[in-house]
């Protein structure tokens, strides 16, 4: 059973930094079509940050210019590096990708269990 590990969450002051990353608990054939996701109180699951099919990376509006998503292909992690951040970023993040565990099996889309991203004003 692979699961996608995430760690880096935690409470910040407004203006602070923090670094997300998200792995799978065991070694993997593939893990493509990576992306993150939050989830606020009371709020639907919004879009973070996705890496596209032309290899270029989407952001909400929201976070433009204050968060970048990367990779570490060889080590199979990704990665949200939130800067200049706001109350309004709270929420719990989810990181999100698409897993072929075996070179034989097909791609599944699997989540992180959140990890909790708090900013205190």
């Amino acid at each position: 059973q692979v699961q996608l590990v995430e760690s880096g969450g935690g409470l910040v002051q407004t203006g602070g930094s923090l670094r997300l990353s998200c792995a799978p608990s065991r070694n993997i054939f593939t893990f493509s079509a990576m992306g993150w996701y939050r989830q606020a109180p009371g709020k639907e699951r919004e879009l973070v940050a996705r890496f596209t099919r032309d290899g270029s990376t989407e952001y909400a509006d929201s976070v433009k210019g204050r968060f970048a998503m990367s990779t570490d292909n060889p080590k199979k992690t990704m990665y949200l590096q939130m800067n200049s951040l706001k109350p309004e970023d709270t929420a719990v993040y989810y990181c999100n990708a698409g897993v072929r565990v075996y070179s034989y099996n097909s791609q599944r889309d699997y989540w992180g269990q959140g990890t909790q991203v708090t900013v205190s004003s």
